[in-house]
């Protein structure tokens, strides 16, 4: 396995870097190593402290000077600390400007390309980087299912990484040598400045529905945070954008002039008039075909080529088209593009078929919002000629007016199988319930069966010849979160077990 690359910290003046802050005990502070963990002071270090969600790190300002730190980042002075300070009026934000900063600014050195939006980022994300491959170039990723520096990969714990954790795998995507990468931005991380400092060459967005309600509170939270994205792309940078989803558009037409003065704006879509399209020529189980067309930079005229993928669903044809969007702006040929297309075999967990030699369909997805699950059945009713299948349910301690509109979704297929997702600390037949009343609102029948294992193989037992069978919600996941614990669990490997007549064994902890 190829290893992460090292790279050097660069020291910074905090003085330079924050010409508005005030200094107590110090005219100013040089620092190359910076964390908002009290726990992970290094002895001469600085510590952040960063109010979050839950703690405040000023109460942690004495633990982190016992352990060495030699300077603080702070909202206002701590008399008692005994060390130089950094007085700002954000430090949550300056913590990740500073974390970019040790690391040497290192998504100047990259184009970067930052993309955000209810659902499609993952796809989008490794659709890029799928591209940038067969163009020739060496190629990161940091997002959902894994984090890779363009040789070196491994499971991502984030959506998004903390400001450290980020700064440190684009440090490390510059000193291998990486040229072009993609980064998923998670409502929360841009509400929380994650990516504070960071400099996209381009911010592409996918679409927005309801989501993550229980953090945002309200659409015009939930709106405002996904907008931050184009703030942190460069005045010469693209916004690539879905012409097919209103609110997106409506982001776009409303963003503050300042915003998006300068930047190259490039829509994609199907439905509606956009600067790139698709005109689909064929669909299945086993991928698209269609025709990409491109309008050119300063004309009305339409270049267009064939372009094939084994993604399946017009949802995924959108996500196509957002990357190729994006490659085409870049100068990337359409070869290359059509060729990365192509190449990308399937995306863990999105609509990731298992094909056991059985004579039905199975496929299963990520979808955990009342859109992704509705795209996900559409598309599946397009090449499915039998019965649809599904199963899914919803996650515990979450956003809990998601729970009926899946159940409403999930009533677009033929068999509704409601069952537990991670219902975490929550009672999973309260949670059961809410689900299968917006599929009873929806005029649907709802089968209840909550342990998920048991759901799964109930859903196999009746699919038919001919049938598809759609098991949602967890996708790439190879966990279930119950009671506290974090039990060891795989959609795909009971799907699998339970096609090859494998024996239910007992879940044991992840």
């Amino acid at each position: 396995m190829t290893r992460r690359v090292s790279w050097h910290p660069v020291t910074v003046s905090l003085r330079r870097l924050f010409p508005s802050a005030s200094f107590v005990g110090c005219g100013d502070i040089r620092v190359s190593e910076a964390t908002d963990q009290s726990g992970r002071c290094e002895p001469g270090g600085l510590f952040a402290a960063v109010c979050g969600t839950r703690q405040d790190g000023l109460t942690y300002v004495d633990e982190a000077v016992g352990r060495g730190a030699g300077s603080l980042l702070v909202p206002h002075p701590v008399p008692t600390a005994g060390v130089p300070q950094c007085v700002v009026h954000d430090v949550r934000a300056a913590y990740s400007r500073l974390s970019q900063a040790v690391c040497g600014d290192p998504s100047q050195r990259l184009r970067l390309a930052g993309v955000t939006g209810t659902n499609g980022k993952t796809t989008i994300a490794w659709l890029l980087r799928a591209i940038w491959q067969a163009a020739g170039h060496r190629s990161g990723l940091l997002g959902t299912i894994e984090y890779d520096d363009g040789g070196h990969t491994q499971q991502a714990e984030l959506t998004t990484p903390d400001p450290a954790t980020l700064a440190s795998w684009l440090a490390a995507m510059v000193a291998r040598g990486t040229t072009h990468a993609a980064l998923e931005l998670s409502s929360h991380a841009l509400d929380q400045d994650r990516a504070g400092g960071v400099a996209l060459d381009a911010a592409i967005l996918s679409n927005l529905t309801q989501d993550h309600f229980d953090y945002h509170g309200d659409w015009a939270g939930y709106a405002a945070a996904k907008s931050g994205i184009l703030e942190l792309c460069v005045p010469s940078g693209r916004v690539i954008y879905n012409a097919d989803d209103p609110r997106i558009v409506s982001m776009v037409d409303e963003a503050p002039r300042e915003t998006l003065e300068g930047r190259r704006l490039c829509s994609f879509g199907i439905e509606h008039e956009a600067d790139v399209m698709a005109v689909v020529l064929e669909e299945s189980v086993a991928g698209s075909r269609f025709l990409l067309e491109h309008r050119k930079a300063g004309s009305t005229e339409r270049g267009s080529w064939e372009v094939s993928t084994r993604l399946v669903g017009r949802h995924n044809i959108l996500n196509c088209l957002a990357a190729a969007a994006l490659a085409i702006e870049q100068g990337v040929s359409q070869r290359a593009i059509a060729a990365g297309i192509g190449s990308l075999a399937w995306v863990p967990g999105r609509l990731e078929a298992i094909q056991c030699g059985q004579p039905f369909d199975v496929f299963v997805d990520y979808a955990h919002t009342d859109d992704a699950l509705r795209r996900c059945l559409d598309a599946l009713r397009r090449v499915v000629s039998g019965r649809l299948i599904c199963v899914f349910g919803a996650g515990g301690d979450r956003d809990r007016l998601k729970r009926p509109l899946l159940g409403r979704a999930a009533a677009a297929a033929d068999v509704c199988i409601v069952t537990s997702d991670n219902p975490r600390s929550e009672d999973p037949q309260r949670i059961l319930a809410a689900v299968a009343e917006g599929v009873v609102e929806a005029g649907g029948q709802p089968v209840v069966v909550e342990d998920r294992q048991d759901a799964i193989c109930q859903a196999l037992g009746i699919a038919s010849a001919g049938d598809g069978v759609l098991v949602a919600g967890k996708g790439h996941e190879t966990y279930q979160e119950i009671g506290g614990r974090r039990l060891r669990f795989d959609d795909r490997e009971v799907v699998r077990t339970t096609l090859h007549g494998v024996a239910r064994s007992d879940r044991v902890e992840a």
